[in-house]
């Protein structure tokens, strides 16, 4: 299984909704036997909470389904567990890096280097603008997962032929 954890901050806005669109991609593509999505926060923050309602009305208005997420942290186990842990912009990626065993830093990346469509290297954080935000970020990580899921059904692939 190749398994992919998108990281934000306090995992309520961002990650979940790249979380919500990614997964809706693995499971249109047939893929959810052998694609495993999560997503997490490097900061505590929100822990135990629900998305943010505005990420979640965003993203119902696109067809993804968030309103069962439930916020976690990073974890030392994640770094082990997922072959791919996206961040969504620079200080969550550095926190990762820090957190991360060297052994394992090769997994870490920022998610809008996967992005065709835009030239942004980061996913900016919504939280506190109004609701065009929310819609910005699901069009880059739309894109964005587009990108993603290109590599990763690849892997997929050869793993189920193997």
């Amino acid at each position: 299984m190749t398994k992919v954890l998108f990281v934000c901050t306090g995992n309520i806005c961002r990650s979940p909704s790249a979380e919500g669109v990614f997964r809706h991609m693995v499971e249109e593509a047939g893929l959810a036997g052998v694609i495993s999505v999560d997503s997490a926060g490097t900061h505590a923050y929100h822990v135990g909470e629900a998305a943010d309602p505005r990420s979640q009305a965003a993203a119902r208005k696109r067809g993804y389904e968030i309103g069962g997420h439930v916020a976690r942290q990073v974890v030392a186990d994640d770094f082990r567990e997922f072959d791919l842990i996206l961040a969504m912009d620079w200080e969550n990626l550095a926190a990762l890096q820090q957190m991360c065993p060297k052994v394992y830093q090769h997994k870490l990346m920022l998610l809008m280097r996967f992005s065709n469509e835009f030239e942004e290297a980061t996913v900016p954080d919504p939280y506190y603008g109004g609701p065009e935000g929310f819609s910005k970020v699901l069009d880059y990580l739309e894109d964005a997962c587009e990108g993603v899921m290109e590599v990763v059904r690849k892997r997929a692939l050869q793993y189920q032929a193997a």
